[in-house]
């Protein structure tokens, strides 16, 4: 008896490696499937900005969701037969298809949405479908709900986390410690507009939100669970999104302001209310201030404030989805508000105003902004 033990653990051991380094197969469906849940062809006008297959294009966001899922040794490969095509993923999980499948079949409702939209003729000639593509899929650890892509997201970068959005997002994440290789798998980002549009186009999208009710909740309904069941936090960004939160689900949001809601019955999410990431920009414009420079920086300190709190509450509930959301707020808006409002200064004047650390520093001592940290908390 004793001496199959260590054969049963061996074998035991090698059923676990196989099962973390085993092989996934995806069916996509066929071409025609492909080509519009991945926005194929991209960006081509008689001359392609990348001169991509249709295999190729699947290939690189595949490779981006398993790279940002921590495999780093794992290789895509997209092949067809006829017309179907499939992709073998080797290095992962052999269930790691599933939250891609879902990701998907859910992409379809988007699909829907807006062919509606183009057949009611509303949709505009700049406007490109865009699915959240080469997210994390499987090692999420919370939730952004925005408005919409940008389009060169699309066009340019085919990645959906390069934006100016997401990338000053991914800075403030590291300011709270999430380590900068870290911060894709805190930023699995759900538009409830899934189009890529020019940056202005918010005023022309408030219309739409509707076409797409069905993918908007299902998505919801599918990222904010792990596949172990737990509910991951979510950061809602903007005021559009805020406000559709409340149409949704019911809680009234305000910037800083937090809710739960049940995407599914008895699923409980935590949800804190945001700026949208790249408000501070338009908030901290002396033109936007009547010239006046001093007032700009109030403005833009009091959302750099509201912001690092925001990151700071979504690292922390990212780390520990498990924790109090209420103390986890106070102790955040506690530090960047309070007890580090001089180090929120800093940041505030290299990230936003692009100082040196030491112009910031001494920027920070002067006068006028001294009196804006002492009331920054009350702003």
């Amino acid at each position: 008896m004793h001496k199959t033990a260590p054969l049963t653990f061996a074998l035991a051991t090698l059923a676990f490696s196989s099962a973390i380094q085993a092989d996934a197969r995806i069916d996509l469906g066929n071409q025609e499937r492909v080509n519009r849940l991945f926005a194929y062809p991209n960006n081509c006008n008689v001359i392609c900005f990348r001169d991509w297959t249709l295999e190729q294009t699947v290939e690189h966001y595949l490779t981006q969701s398993v790279q940002r899922d921590g495999y780093t040794g794992a290789t895509v490969k997209v092949s067809r037969d006829n017309d179907k095509l499939h992709a073998d993923i080797q290095g992962v999980p052999s269930d790691y298809s599933k939250p891609l499948q879902a990701l998907l079949d859910t992409g379809e409702l988007a699909y829907q949405g807006a062919s509606q939209l183009n057949r009611e003729g509303k949709w505009a000639y700049s406007w490109n479908l865009f699915l959240p593509l080469g997210m994390a899929l499987e090692k999420r650890r919370s939730i952004e709900l925005l408005h919409f892509p940008p389009d060169y997201s699309l066009t340019q970068a085919q990645d959906y986390l390069r934006s100016n959005t997401t990338d000053r997002w991914a800075t403030l994440l590291t300011f709270n410690g999430i380590p900068a290789e870290q911060t894709p798998a805190y930023q699995t980002i759900v538009d409830i507009a899934p189009i890529a549009a020019p940056a202005s186009a918010g005023k022309d999208l408030e219309g739409v939100y509707d076409y797409f009710k069905d993918y908007q909740v299902q998505m919801v309904r599918e990222v904010t669970r792990t596949g172990n069941g737990a509910s991951l936090p979510m950061v809602a960004f903007g005021s559009p999104v805020r406000s559709w939160i409340e149409q949704q689900y019911g809680p009234k949001l305000y910037v800083l302001g937090l809710a739960t809601i049940s995407p599914t019955p008895g699923q409980k999410v935590p949800v804190l209310g945001a700026n949208h990431p790249s408000a501070i920009w338009y908030a901290a414009d002396k033109n936007n201030n009547g010239g006046d420079q001093d007032k700009a920086d109030q403005a833009g300190l009091k959302m750099m404030g509201q912001d690092l709190s925001a990151a700071c509450w979504q690292a922390g509930m990212g780390r520990n989805p498990g924790a109090d959301a209420k103390a986890t707020l106070g102790a955040c808006t506690q530090k960047w508000q309070v007890t580090a409002k001089k180090q929120t200064c800093e940041l505030y004047f290299r990230t936003i105003r692009n100082m040196t650390p030491e112009q910031a520093s001494a920027k920070c001592n002067t006068g006028a902004v001294t009196r804006t940290l002492r009331d920054l908390q009350k702003t």
